[in-house]
């Protein structure tokens, strides 16, 4: 069902002029300060991100949507938008009046992206939203050439709406002083922030980006931390006054309900209710299919919007830990997402238990699809140092960890080999970010699905291992843009319980 809506929510994109500039703890602090005023938040990410996503999910309350123009079109990731929208305001409107907002942070520099046009930029996706950019700059040991940088921001895009300055890493109150006339002078933006260079980080990073919140035990504190910097350097109103010129959004974008097909309770959809605010209706407890998810601090990520649009096709989802659990439940397909397995070898490779009944499940043709640390766990074992830890067993591929990124970035694979998730000929959008790479692989009754056109994957080219019903790869997938997955997931699902209902 498709229903034209004119939105016109308060929102606003954080950007920077690279990374590490501050765009997090800048989200992270609007967000507290927008929710102490009684604000609903919705955040995005923009981007294929799990850890800041996690982290802006965590300081809002509510799920943290992702959204990016390489993986998906501007039209899906503009419907994604507006419909998570009025998603969150559904879930939130106890009273129809509540207060909203959107916060989106961006990822690298404001214009960056894979091209020298910058066609999937942090700049093009808040035109495309027509949304007004606040800008973090990190202002170390400068003064006007700040104001200089703000400028070429301007110049670049006459078309982009750069509503606000904040300035990062200020050392002194002359720098701030000297910064603030510049930019108010020369570039005309108001400076809505200054923060200055902090005596603690409150975000330690790892493997080029954030440390997740799952394997941190200081999380509230963090959290606190950003709360304190956030009311006492930014200023609030200012940018909820540039959050509020953002223009109308006018779009059409179809409600997402179940497919006749497949005829489940729904689980997610939207109905007009008498005060014309779209409300977030439950669907049973039940579902078509039962889909396992291995979740807990070694395997965290996965995109909200790929468990939506699980539930969406009739399926219930099941939380399971490899750390935690002995063995599998009554499942009809298991989700493997990423994360660091390498951070919990021991633990995996102790719980002996849970390895074994995954093992046997995947020898009874249990529907398995994995992405990069479910790849790992998948294997035979994973080498750290001087030791190997076994690990699930089921592909034969040894693993191991190197100091530097083996693959990085954007990937674009094709569907070469039939498998059970995916029509052949199939081209996908994903990306992949590991530092473990193959260090040994045997042959045996295993294939590869992919031929990768942009990327690295597994080996020599290839990628999406497959054994029995079995489908792993170092490439992630957003359902948003590449909706075959999830399709694929609860065919494998359906398949495989009217496969073992026939047997009993």
């Amino acid at each position: 069902m498709t229903k034209s809506q004119n939105l016109s929510i308060p929102r606003i994109v954080v950007s920077g002029l690279r990374g590490g500039s501050g765009k997090t703890i800048l989200s992270l602090c609007l967000i507290s300060l927008f929710r102490k005023r009684g604000l609903f938040v919705t955040p995005f990410k923009k981007g294929p991100d799990y850890i800041d996503a996690g982290w802006l999910a965590k300081t809002a309350g509510t799920p943290c949507y992702n959204l990016d123009l390489f993986m998906m079109s501007p039209g899906q990731a503009l419907q994604s938008f507006v419909s998570h929208i009025f998603q969150s305001r559904g879930v939130a409107c106890n009273a129809p009046t509540l207060d909203h907002i959107a916060i989106i942070e961006g990822n690298r520099g404001l214009f960056d992206g894979v091209d020298d046009e910058g066609t999937y930029s942090t700049a093009e996706l808040a035109k495309l939203l027509k949304t007004p950019v606040i800008i973090i700059v990190d202002c170390t040991k400068a003064t006007n050439t700040i104001a200089a940088m703000v400028l070429g921001c301007q110049n670049m895009d006459t078309e982009l709406p750069i509503g606000g300055i904040v300035l990062n890493r200020i050392a002194t109150n002359r720098q701030e002083t000297l910064i603030r006339k510049a930019i108010e002078k020369r570039c005309k933006l108001p400076v809505v922030g200054a923060i200055p260079r902090l005596k603690k980080d409150p975000f330690p990073e790892r493997h080029m980006g954030l440390t997740p919140f799952q394997e941190r035990q200081d999380v509230e504190e963090s959290l606190a931390l950003v709360a304190d910097v956030g009311e006492k350097y930014i200023d609030a109103d200012q940018v909820l006054k540039i959050a509020n010129e953002a223009s109308l959004l006018e779009t059409s974008f179809e409600f997402r309900v179940s497919s006749s097909e497949l005829n489940p309770p729904l689980s997610l959809f939207f109905k007009e209710g008498l005060t014309n605010n779209p409300t977030l209706i439950k669907g049973g407890e039940g579902g078509l299919v039962k889909i396992g998810i291995i979740r807990d601090s070694a395997f965290q990520f996965y995109y909200q919007e790929n468990f939506e649009e699980l539930e969406r096709r009739g399926a219930s989802l099941i939380e399971v830990s490899p750390l935690r659990e002995t063995k599998l439940p009554e499942i009809d397909a298991l989700y493997m997402g990423g994360g660091f397995p390498e951070t919990h070898a021991i633990a995996l490779a102790d719980n002996v238990s849970f390895r074994n009944s995954l093992f046997n499940a995947i020898q009874d043709g249990l529907p398995v699809y994995a992405e990069c640390g479910g790849l790992m766990y998948l294997g035979k074992g994973l080498v750290l140092g001087n030791k190997t830890y076994p690990m699930v067993g089921a592909l034969p591929i040894t693993f191991g960890l190197e100091k530097k990124p083996q693959a990085h970035g954007y990937t674009i694979i094709e569907v070469e080999n039939s498998n059970p998730y995916f029509p052949d000929k199939t081209v996908l959008r994903g990306h992949e970010f590991h530092y473990s790479k193959v260090l040994e692989i045997e042959e045996a009754d295993t294939y590869m699905a992919f031929n990768v056109k942009r990327g690295h994957g597994i080996i020599d080219g290839k990628d999406g291992i497959c054994y029995k019903n079995v489908l792993a790869a170092y490439t992630h997938l957003h359902a948003i843009g590449a909706p075959e997955w999830a399709e694929g997931m609860v065919r494998c699902a359906v398949k495989f319980k009217n496969s073992s209902l026939s047997k009993t």
